[in-house]
């Protein structure tokens, strides 16, 4: 268990905190991001950024032996007046704007996309409903892009709503104008059988403002790969999640923040619960701070709460700092056990022991629940919590 680390401005640390003379943002990486998926070898398990990973179960997105079999998924978007909403070719200027792949499975993914979907909020528009966007399994194999645009100093609110039965890589582009306000919330709630692998590439503009809040579910393998960059200096990240694996479930989220100009924050804020055999958990949280990018001001934590014997997490925390000008940086990882004194406070008042579990869980979940800000997706998530605790009964 890694304990939390603040960093004052000046000063430098060893041990999981670096302080590197010169790197890119794809320090962390095997090969440097590219759209083309030769330029990737196919991972063996062996590999940093793949040793957690079940590559039996990916069903051939990492090797290329996937084939998009035309019934994959089903993409229905609902948006208020005055968004557009497109289907356009890889050619468009948009696509690939946000970031490029940084693995095999993304890159497969970008190479094998047919058409994409962008989703166009205009300048200073300021939505009052949020865009939803469905995205349901029918049981085949897909690759698909998306992007959602923000043009200078618009507000939105995107729920990405992932369900039913497919085999999944995708890449979703969140493109913020200067001055823009996005909040994106992505559900994977697939079922049982599902792999989703994705990578989402934020690029934030001058004093914009990104909120991601990931909330995993269902599904066999999840992968997620959550990615921010700066377009100007003011610019403002959060990324919030929370997940909770079953058992025989692999949910992984590895995040990147690369601050590459001066003066822009973020915050990194994951929770996930664990239950049942073979329950495993993997998150990698890295944060780069750039030469270049002096004021900056970052921060990062993940939780896991281990439910029953038989669960694994993998909890890693990076930070790599290149100048020693910031006005903070730091990082929290911890993993422990039911607490049996808060059940036993709860019972104690006559609360019986699988409400006390159930409130004990929702506590630990909440302040990210919170985050979202749309009633029915949060009515939604705890309804979604309180049936996998009562699956465990």
């Amino acid at each position: 268990m890694a304990e939390a680390q603040n960093i004052p401005a000046g000063s430098t640390t060893a041990g999981s905190i670096a302080v590197a003379a010169e790197s890119t943002s794809a320090t962390r990486m095997s090969a440097p991001p590219s759209f083309d998926v030769a330029d990737f070898p196919v991972p063996h398990g062996r590999e940093e950024e793949w040793r957690f990973t079940p590559l039996e179960r990916l069903r051939g997105l990492h090797d290329g032996s996937a084939t998009a079999t035309g019934d994959g998924v089903r993409v229905e978007v609902t948006a208020p007046d005055g968004v557009t909403v497109e289907t356009v070719g890889r050619d468009d200027a948009r696509i690939g704007k946000a970031g490029k792949p940084v693995d095999r499975v993304a890159a497969q993914a970008f190479t094998s996309f047919e058409k994409a979907g962008v989703v166009s909020v205009p300048k200073e528009a300021v939505l009052t409903e949020p865009i939803r966007i469905s995205v349901h399994g029918i049981g085949g194999v897909a690759y698909g892009h998306q992007v959602i645009e923000l043009g200078a100093f618009a507000e939105a609110v995107v729920v990405i709503d992932h369900t039913g039965d497919a085999v999944l890589a995708a890449n979703v582009e969140y493109l913020l104008g200067d001055g823009a306000k996005l909040t994106v919330v992505s559900v994977q709630d697939w079922d049982d059988k599902a792999v989703h692998i994705a990578q989402h590439n934020a690029l934030v503009g001058r004093d914009a403002t990104f909120k991601s809040v990931v909330v995993t579910f269902g599904g066999d393998v999840v992968r997620l790969h959550p990615r921010v960059t700066y377009a100007g200096p003011g610019g403002d990240a959060e990324l919030f999640g929370l997940y909770f694996t079953d058992q025989g479930q692999h949910q992984e989220h590895r995040l990147l923040v690369d601050h590459n100009v001066p003066n822009c924050k973020s915050n990194v804020a994951y929770k996930g619960a664990l239950q049942g055999q073979d329950a495993h958990a993997v998150w990698i949280g890295d944060v780069l701070i750039q030469a270049a990018a002096e004021g900056t001001d970052s921060y990062e934590l993940n939780r896991n709460l281990v439910l029953t014997d038989g669960a694994r997490v993998d909890s890693v925390p990076n930070l790599e700092i290149e100048t020693g000008e910031i006005a903070g940086a730091g990082h929290a990882s911890a993993t422990g056990r039911f607490d049996d004194n808060q059940l036993f406070y709860l019972q104690s008042r006559g609360i019986p022991e699988t409400e006390a579990r159930r409130l004990v869980v929702r506590g630990f979940f909440a302040e990210l629940v919170q985050q979202i800000g749309l009633p029915d997706v949060e009515e939604r998530l705890l309804a979604k919590i309180d049936a996998e605790l009562e699956a465990s009964v």
